[in-house]
Parts: C-alpha cells; structure tokens; sequence
C-alpha cells in the first residue's frame, strides 16, 4: 500500500512540475496561529476580561508661551493610580521634545544627506526639555509634603525612584515637574512654529512630560520617541491653564471653562451662538485680524481647558487666527461644537473656510457609524504640521484646499476612534491606528455630501505591485524604511480591512463586529491579537490564514488560469477550469467567463480551496462554446499578475 500510495504522488508531481508554485497549504492555514490562550486579562474571543487591569494618570498643568523667544515654560503635576497587581519603586515618564536634542537617538537615525519629516532645520537641534525640579508628592495628615527627587533621564525618557513604595490595586502618588523648552520650527510634523506676516502660529503637542504605560503585556513600556512611532498613553482627566499674550487665540483639547474672560463681548455672544448653529458662525473674521478691539486690552490671559478620559492634551496659539465654529449633532441627542482656527492666507471657500464644514460632516458620521464622539469639542489648526491628531484638536497643512483639505481632516479626527478611544500601542503597532483610520477615512469618503471627494475604483492588480514590495505590517513603525511607512502603515492594511469588510466576511457582519470591538476596548489597551480574536469571534469566521498573509507576514497574491477543458460529454455539459495558486498567499476566486454567444456568468470559490491544495478545478455550467474566462475581473483582490489571469478560446 505504502508503495502505492508513493507511487500516486510520483505520478502526481511529475504531472504539475511544469508548473513551479510556492505556495504552502500547511503554513498558511496552521491551525496554532495563536500561540497563547486567553486568560482572565484578556478572553479568547478578544473581549478585557473580568481580571482586566489599567493604570491611571491624571494631569494638571499650567504653561506659558512666549512668542518672543518661542518657549513654553509649564508645571505639571501628575496623580498616578496604579491599578496593576505589581508594586512600584519607580515610575518611567516620556520626555518627547528631547528627540530635539543633538545627542538623541531619533536625531542619529536621520539621513545625513537630505530631508526627513521627522526632523527640524539645523539651527534648532538644541532643543530639548530644561527639567528644573523633579517633587513627589505625599499628603501626610491633610498636608501635603514635597519629597525632591534626582531624575535619571536617558535620551527622551527619564526615571524617578520613589521615596515610598507604591503599593497594588490602587494606591496613589502625585509627582509634580518643573520644565521649559524653545518649540521647534519644524518638530516631526507634529508640533512646530508657522511663520505668518499676521502673526506666528504655535501649535504645541508632546510639550509636557507623560508617565509610561505600565501594562500586562510588557510592564513598562519605554521604547524611545524616534520620530515615525507614535504613542502610547494612559487615560486620564486634564486640567490646563494656558497663558498667553492677550492677542491670541488659544485653541487646545477638551472644553474652555472662562471664554467670557478670554473673549470680547461680540465675540462671547458669537461663540454660545455658534453652539447651537448647523451652519458656520463666524466667531472672529479676517477683518478683525488688525483690530486690536477684536482682543481684550490686557497683557496676557490664561485661557482654562478640562477633558475628561483622555490619553493626551494639545494646543495651538496665535494672534492671526480667524475662529468660527457649529454645532456637532450626536446620535444620543448631545452636541458638541466643531471649530477651526487659521490666517488670512488659508482663508476661502475652497480652502479653511470650509473646514469647520468639513469637521462636523466628520464627526457626525462617525459617531453614527461606530462610537460616539466623547469629547465637548473638536478642532482644526492650520499650521505647518501636515496632519497630526491629539484629543479634541488636529493640526493640519494651511495649504490644503478642497478634497486635500477634506482628506487630512477626516483622516486627522478619525484619529479620535484609534486611538484616542481605542488606545493601542501606537509606537509599536503603527498600523492599528493609521490603517484603522485609512479604512474609516475611505467610507466616509463615500458618505461625505453624496459622494464629494468619492475616489473612483483602484485596480488592485496595479496597487499590490507597491504595497507587496514594501514591507510587512507588522513592524514597528521606527524599523520601516520612510518611505514604506504610507504603504505599510497606511493603504496596506486600509485595504485589508476593506478587503474582509466588502468580499470575505460582508458589510454588514463585519461593521458590527468592528463597532463591538470598539465598544470592549473604548479607553482600554488591545493588542493585535485581542483584535484579531474579536473579529473572528462576532463575524464567526477562522482568519488566521488572512492575519497571517496580509498582516504577519508580506505575502504575495498571484492565482493562475491552468486550463481550460471540455467536459467529458461534449460542450453541452459545460467545462472545467483549473486555477492555480503560485505566491504563498491565498484568497477567495472569483471566475468570470462569456460564451460565444455572449452569454455571461460568474463563479466564486471560497478560500477554503486552498486549505489542502495549490491547483483546483471547478466546473463552469454552459451549453455551448466559451469564449473567454477571467480570474478576478473586478480587480479587487491583490493579485500582482494579472497576464495569468485570462483564457481566450483561440480555436475558433
């Protein structure tokens, strides 16, 4: 028998060595994809569970600009809870502007020759953060005692050892820090200076230490701030006051508890109006730019900001700000207001003027479609950052106009669902934020007025040749070469989800799995693989064969027509068609074919094919001669050869 049986696969590979495959059934489709089982922390089916722990970090700031010599100077305290099974002797804190630093890691790994946008120009790498006091705080008999502390800073993070241990499931420490920094022109495309003939423009964000998530996965997480990996932060509530010169406009993160004290009458009058408009209220027009009476007469103001459960807190200054704002319509029946902020220059109604338009159409949407937008506000900035996101706030390009402009803004407050709410490891997993977002942002180019900005149709076939030349998915943003970030970060995995939402699992399956996912860990901290246990489980599918491919590794698509044939019997009893599969990835097939007579038809097969083979045969039910047939005719799977894809009947 045994001969027999060796005998078979002779006979078998000697008939398909004419073909060279690399494809591997076993290795895609193995069923110990997941390597660990769920436990109380985090489920089986991706849901925290019911031993789900997190720390808390609450803020409380006071900062100061000056636009003379571009320096913040600020105190920060921070009410540490420390949530965790794990007892504490010290606490990490993230120290971002030191990547300004000549002597920092992130400044090492920049090009010598030539431009990145993580860095700043030359005359700015002195930057960093000038740490003037390091205090824990102890409240002894309703006194509170200040312990100083000599903090051991290395590069952009720094260690504090703790005067008194900090004990498990909930025990409590405050550490308040004294710094100051000069803001750089260009800070990563994150943070920087717009220099404008009305007035420069600050937008401030990654300005005040922040302490590190401590969590079940790693404990301390203390990868350096490089540049191209973002962040990961614990949620917390702010309380910020801001002063600046009076002439300013001060924008930030959450609600603005004084605007009667930072405002002009007109202008307060303007702003409760503006809560309740659907359309744009001008709240301080370009007229107004010159008038010193379209600012209080002092020197300075402090303008007062809270938001509540929020991982970080932004801000932007200056005294050539146009304002306006509306009204934002939730689905509970709240509202929130949208506003934008920007000069002269970007002003008109195919650039900034819209913008406030465009962030409300934002909003509303996505609250509609997955969460509910949490915060009392959100605005837009023009400034030199291209587009970043932080709570309540986006910074976007002053340049920007019509779909550009409406683009980066729906792409920078998409950012508020991952990962603001869904707060993923961002400086590892850069993917899980900018390819989330990219797969919101292409819906809801959809739905914006009717259809605006809709892109047409991409052909897969083109793309897959750029997207599967980059690199794979799943790599710390630091570790991609620049230019691969907007693929591999970006528009791959944008396209994967798109891809299991419209052709492998449908919309709406998996819009419901994806809304429960952010339901379980809204204000939490998912890993990759509570995301992929999470999908799998709502939608009831195994797709370990599609996170391994597309995800884990860099896999390549190319299906193949082998042959065509007539089956036994003659045409009237249809024919056969062989589809091979040559890369090392796998996807459903969808066959299209037309008879001489131009009747027309489709066959699909499921992925489930290719858990046992690398060719298949399918019948094709016609009664009379075929004249062509075509894998994947739409050109939506990520096939990188479509010369294969095609049978034309030469005979006739």
């Amino acid at each position: 028998m045994l001969v027999l049986i060796s005998l078979f696969l002779n006979a078998q590979l000697f008939a398909q060595e004419s073909v060279q495959t690399k494809y591997d059934p076993n290795e895609l489709f193995n069923p110990l994809f997941y390597k660990e089982y769920g436990n109380t922390l985090r489920t089986g089916n991706g849901e925290p569970g019911t031993g789900y722990w997190q720390n808390r970090a609450d803020y409380s700031i006071k900062a100061e600009l000056n636009d003379v010599t571009n320096e913040v100077k600020g105190s920060v305290t921070i009410a540490y809870t420390n949530n965790s099974p794990h007892q504490h002797n010290f606490l990490w804190f993230q120290l971002d502007q030191n990547l300004f630093n000549p002597n920092s890691r992130g400044y090492s790994k920049l090009p010598v020759n030539g431009r990145s946008r993580y860095t700043g120009v030359s005359s700015e790498i002195n930057g960093g953060y000038k740490i003037e006091s390091v205090k824990v705080l102890n409240v002894v008999a309703g006194k509170t005692n200040e312990v100083s502390v000599q903090p051991d800073i290395t590069d952009t993070r720094m260690r504090i050892d703790l005067p008194k241990t900090l004990k498990t499931g909930g025990d409590k420490v405050s550490v308040k820090i004294d710094f100051s920094f000069v803001v750089p022109e260009y800070g990563a495309d994150r943070t920087g200076i717009l220099k404008n003939d009305d007035g420069n423009i600050f937008a401030i964000a990654q300005w005040y230490p922040r302490i590190c998530v401590f969590d079940d996965i790693q404990g301390w997480n203390t990868l350096p701030y490089l540049g191209a990996s973002e962040f990961y932060l614990e949620y917390g509530n702010f309380d910020v006051a801001i002063t600046a010169p009076a002439n300013h406009i001060v924008v930030a993160s959450g609600e603005l508890l004084n605007p009667a004290d930072v405002m002009t009458a007109e202008q307060f009058k303007l702003y409760q109006h503006a809560h309740a408009s659907d359309s744009t209220v001008i709240i301080r027009g370009s007229q107004d730019i010159e008038n010193p009476a379209s600012r209080p007469n002092k020197k300075t103001l402090t303008w007062k900001y809270t938001i509540a459960n929020a991982r970080d807190f932004a801000w932007a200054s200056s005294k050539s700000f146009i304002w306006d704002a509306a009204k934002i319509n939730l689905p509970s029946g709240k509202t929130a207001l949208a506003q934008s902020v920007y000069p002269r220059s970007s002003d008109g109604k195919n650039a900034w003027a819209r913008s406030t338009e465009y962030a409300k159409a934002s909003i509303e949407n996505y609250s509609k479609r997955w969460f509910e937008y949490p915060y009392p506000i959100a605005t837009n900035v023009a400034s030199n950052v291209g587009g970043m996101e932080y709570p309540g706030i986006v910074f976007c390009g002053a340049n920007a106009k019509t779909e550009g402009l409406w683009g980066v803004t729906d792409h920078e407050l998409g950012h508020t669902w991952f990962p603001m709410i869904v707060g993923s490891n961002e400086r590892k997993y850069g993917w899980m934020d900018e390819g989330f977002n990219t797969f919101i942002n292409s819906i809801a180019d959809d739905d914006f007025n009717n259809g605006e900005y809709k892109s047409p149709p991409s052909n897969m076939h083109e793309m897959a040749k750029y997207m599967f030349n980059a690199e794979a998915i799943m790599k710390t943003p630091d570790a991609l070469k620049e230019y691969n970030i907007g693929l591999s970060l970006y528009m791959k995995p944008g396209y994967a989800l798109n891809l299991l939402r419209d052709q492998i699992i449908g919309q709406q399956r998996f819009d419901a799995a994806f809304r429960k996912y952010i339901r379980d860990w809204a204000y939490k901290h998912p890993s990759p693989w509570d995301f992929f246990r999470s999908i799998e489980s709502s939608v009831g599918e195994d797709l370990g064969w599609f996170w391994k491919g597309m995800i884990l590794e860099n896999w390549k698509l190319d299906q193949s027509i082998g042959k065509v044939e007539v089956q036994t019997g003659g045409v009237k009893n249809g024919y056969i068609v062989t589809v091979n599969n040559l890369e090392k990835m796998a996807m459903p097939v969808v066959i299209e074919y037309e008879t001489v007579s131009g009747i027309k038809g489709r066959v699909n097969l499921p992925v489930e094919v290719w858990q046992n083979a690398w060719s298949v045969k399918t019948r094709i039910p016609v009664q009379e001669e075929l004249k062509r047939v075509d894998i994947d005719p739409d050109k939506i799977y990520p096939d990188i050869n479509s010369q294969n894809n095609n049978w034309l009947n030469t005979s006739r």
